[in-house]
Parts: C-alpha cells; structure tokens; sequence
C-alpha cells in the first residue's frame, strides 16, 4: 500500500517531486508510526465490514480501527466480537484483497489473546489493537496480554494505547500518570507503535463538546493536556514516541471554501466552479485548522470517524517542496559541524544544530506522504484524490 496509491500514476507523477513509498504491514516500525494518516474507526458490529474495508482501502485509507469499546454499546460485545471474526475470515478468503493496516480497539486485556486464538489464519491480516483509556496500572495487563498473543501467533502485533483517562487530565494528578505511562510504554517500546488521544473523553470530564468552527486547542483544558502529552511523551531525543491528533467529531459540510485557491489553480485543467463543487463536500474549515495545528504542535497523523476526513489529512501531510528543500540543505553530511544557511527559498534561516531533529522528521513524512511538485498545494492534492 502507498498513500495516494488510489490515484492514477499519470496524475501522481504530476502531482510529486517524490511519490510516497510503498509499504506493507511487515515494514518497519518507524516508518509505519509515521504513515498511519487518517486512522479510519468502524464499529465492529457493521454487517458488511469487509466490504467496507475494501472499498475504504480503494479510496485511499490505510489504516483502519475496528471498535469494540465506546462506539457499540455493552449489550453488542459478543455480536461484534462473532463478527470480526467472520469479516476476517471473509476478507482473508478475498484473492488479491490488500487491506490497509487492521487495528481491533479492545475493552478488557482478556479480549486480545482470544481474539488472536479465534481469528485463526486469518490473523495475518491483523497489525495490532487499540488499548483505551491508558495509564500505567490498566495499560500494563493489555501490554502483557499483546505480548503473549503475539507468541502464541506467531507474528507481530502493535499496540496503541489511547490517552483519555481523568487521571491524565487533572493537573493535580497529570505528571504522575504521564510518568506512569512513560514507564509502561517504554517498558514495551518495540510494541507500541503510536499513542492516540481521546479527547472526545477529556471533554466529557468537563460536559464540553468543541463546536464545529472551533479546534481541540481552543478548548485551554484540552490544548494543556495535548502540550503536556508532547513535552512527556513526544520528544525528538530518541524517548519519545508518535503522537496522533485528536477525533475531528463533524462531517457536515462547510460552506466556506478557498476560492482564491481555487482560482489560481492552473492543476488538472478543471474549471474552479466544477472544482469547488466537487471540494466542498469534503473540506471544513474547521478540521483543515485543527490539522495544521496538530502538526504544529508535534502530532502525526489523526483518529477520523468519517471517510470524508481521510484526504484531507493525507494532503495536509504531503511535505510542500520547500520544506523537503530546507530538511535536505540542513541533514547534507557537510553541515555536521553546524552553522547557519540561508534557505534555497532565499525566504528564511536555517540553523542546522537546533533544526535538526525537524529536518529528520520532515524527511520521515516525505518518506511515507510524498513530496509535492514546486507548484502543487493542498488544493490539487485534495482535488486528485477526491473518488469518482
């Protein structure tokens, strides 16, 4: 799989400097933490679930939630369990089918190993589980129970535990947990493969819901936790982990769209009224802010809960070619010894010791999203990708 694979390679070629790379469930962690994107969630229980992973897949998903906690109810459990099992079983048997990355979001650690043991063969299609509400005491017995079912197995699962508990976002008790969880997820590193946050749970602490024209960082309860999660949890000194953004909760439509965008565009020869159109089924205002922000503030990557969130994300992580012209001048071998370079943009500075860390971050997104041509943007890279 390779994002924007869904697109003609005539149209990918117009589009980048340097195409994504292809990469498959047995590719290294790094690269995988780093090309997760848009993270599609599906309750567990939906009756054509492999359809749907399918046709998902076909439109440029690659990486896909099977929810068994908070989006079924408590009486659906063991439906959604037997259903999983005959999805999987159903897609395995699919020739030529190459789903994207298969994630099952669990209650209770018991639920992994017997999952695993009742997938059968067709747990090969399966990279890991989603561990909610997360913290050092809950989140060690789900650590232990991914481990055993991977021996048992024989094949490597990944785990991503969700950050949402109260404990995490109480300030009296913030620092404890975060170090707790620290302990927990370093003690398993090799395992953990990204860490979510639920911020849809931090909200319901407080009877707040973000309106639809406003982002998780307009919330200062939400936006402190998402900074502490970072500082702890998100460090670029080799501690660290991948951190996703936050659930965008909203699909209606926007109204509002990038006309003077849309009007300079010469991409694809596509009239502005067909392509304005076509974009504002699926661009909000909204989302595309609190995507911009997520990257600003160290997060990679989304948890998305409709597929109209997908593109959006995955065009927002394209690397533009003047960042990859800047990480290239600052990582080149003969800057080893530092200084300060005036960027090829002749735009800005660029310090080669205290950028570095975002130069080999920015060389990462390259590697999995792609870099646009010189004179692409987010505009024709939504437009290209847009099905139909």
């Amino acid at each position: 799989m390779r994002h924007f694979g869904h697109i003609a390679p005539e149209v990918r070629k117009r589009l980048f400097h340097q195409e994504p790379c292809a990469f498959t469930a047995d590719s290294p962690a790094r690269l995988l933490s780093a090309a997760l994107g848009a993270t599609l969630y599906s309750p567990a229980t939906r009756p054509r679930l492999a359809d749907d992973i399918v046709k998902q897949a076909g439109n440029g998903v690659v990486s896909m939630v099977l929810c068994l906690e908070d989006s079924i109810g408590d009486a659906d459990v063991a439906a959604g369990e037997e259903n999983l099992v005959r999805q999987f079983a159903d897609l395995a048997a699919r020739p030529g089918a190459e789903p994207p990355l298969l994630f099952i979001r669990v209650r209770v650690p018991e639920q992994i190993p017997d999952l695993v043991r009742r997938l059968g063969p067709a747990g090969r299609l399966l990279s890991g589980f989603v561990l909610p509400k997360f913290t050092e005491e809950r989140g060690i017995p789900f650590l232990e129970a991914l481990t055993a079912a991977e021996s048992a197995g024989g094949r490597r699962l990944f785990a991503m535990p969700v950050l949402e508990s109260p404990e995490l976002l109480y300030r009296e008790s913030r620092v404890e947990t975060l170090e707790g969880i620290f302990r927990a997820v370093d003690k398993y590193r090799d395992r953990v493969l990204a860490l979510r946050l639920g911020v849809t749970d931090f909200c319901s602490s407080y009877g707040l819901r973000r309106a639809p024209d406003m982002t998780a960082y307009d919330v200062q309860v939400v936006a402190s936790v998402i900074a502490d999660v970072v500082n702890m949890l998100g460090r670029a000194d080799g501690t660290g982990f991948t951190v996703t953004g936050p659930v965008w909760e909203y699909f209606r439509a926007s109204e509002r769209m990038f006309k003077p965008q849309l009007r300079q565009s010469p991409f694809l020869q596509v009239q502005a009224a067909e392509l304005r159109e076509r974009l504002i089924a699926h661009a909000m205002d909204g989302l595309l802010r609190e995507i911009s922000l997520d990257q600003a503030n160290g997060l990679l990557g989304k948890t998305c809960i409709h597929p109209s969130h997908v593109l959006p994300v995955h065009a927002l992580s394209v690397v533009s070619h003047e960042e990859f012209s800047d990480a290239q001048d600052i990582l080149r071998p003969e800057r080893g010894g530092g200084g300060v370079l005036r960027s090829a943009y002749t735009n800005k500075m660029n310090e080669v010791k205290p950028h570095r860390a975002w130069a080999e971050r920015t060389l990462l997104r390259a590697e999995a999203f792609g870099v646009a041509h010189e004179d692409v943007g987010f505009v024709e890279l939504l437009a290209a990708g847009i099905p139909g």
